[in-house]
């Protein structure tokens, strides 16, 4: 199961029955994930470039799953008392597809704070417990591509002569702020060159322990956030980003 995605270096993980509720219910949804997760791309320039809003590659991944039938939805749960309704709570979700077997849910998590991973997990755990999806998924960036974050950006900036501020300027990386400046000029007079001490603090600032990534994912997991719904969990790797482009 998922057996191109593990080949390609991405990260599979499933639980509470999930791997069953696949084979047995939903098999053809795995080419569907694996066919647009492997065409993704990520050109180097949009992790340095990517500013605020909604990444690109992100938006390219949710065209994709949309275009085969993964459209965003949100889920509307109402009590109702002597046919008055009373209550009413909604969970918007990324990805919702819908087969004769069930519905299967699934977010993106590229780059946001890691909370976000409390919130995605206890929308699945109530839905599922409404029997309103039978299977939750959150795709997010793998433990190898967190773990390589700063050297890829590091070598980014010396592929391309990065040494000043300026020279950020036509990647659209954005001017570091004073505190951020104070920080990279206290690591240059420490004798770390400009392009080491901005990637330093660019990685961290943007791409920090405290976003969305594996191992946040996993400690939440193993801690039994959003259980006992089946989860499918996928890291995407580093071999998705381009370093030419």
């Amino acid at each position: 199961m998922f057996d191109r995605l593990r080949e390609a270096g991405f990260e599979v993980e499933m639980t509470s029955h999930a791997l069953a509720i696949l084979e047995v219910d939903f098999p053809e949804l795995v080419g569907e994930i694996e066919t647009a997760l492997l065409a993704l791309n990520l050109p180097i320039t949009e992790i340095i470039g990517g500013g605020g809003g909604e990444a690109k590659m992100t938006q390219r991944l949710r065209h994709a799953l949309s275009e085969m039938g993964w459209p965003k939805h949100n889920f509307v749960m109402t009590k109702t008392v002597d046919g008055v309704p009373k209550e009413s709570t909604s969970h918007e979700i990324d990805h919702v597809r819908r087969t004769d077997g069930g519905v299967v849910a699934f977010e993106i998590e590229w780059n946001n704070k890691d909370p976000f991973f409390d919130r995605d997990l206890e929308n699945f755990k109530r839905l599922h417990a409404e029997a309103a999806v039978s299977l939750g998924g959150i795709i997010t960036r793998g433990s190898e591509m967190q773990a390589t974050m700063r050297e890829r950006i590091e070598q980014f900036a010396l592929d391309r002569g990065i040494a000043s501020y300026e020279d950020l300027d036509q990647y659209g990386a954005g001017s570091p702020t004073a505190p951020q400046k104070r920080q990279i000029e206290a690591d240059m007079q420490r004798g770390v060159g400009f392009t080491h001490a901005w990637a330093r603090k660019f990685t961290s600032d943007k791409y920090g322990t405290a976003t969305t990534h594996w191992n946040k994912l996993q400690e939440r997991i193993a801690r039994g956030v959003g259980a006992p719904c089946p989860l499918i969990l996928i890291g995407l790797p580093p071999s998705i980003i381009d370093m030419s482009r």
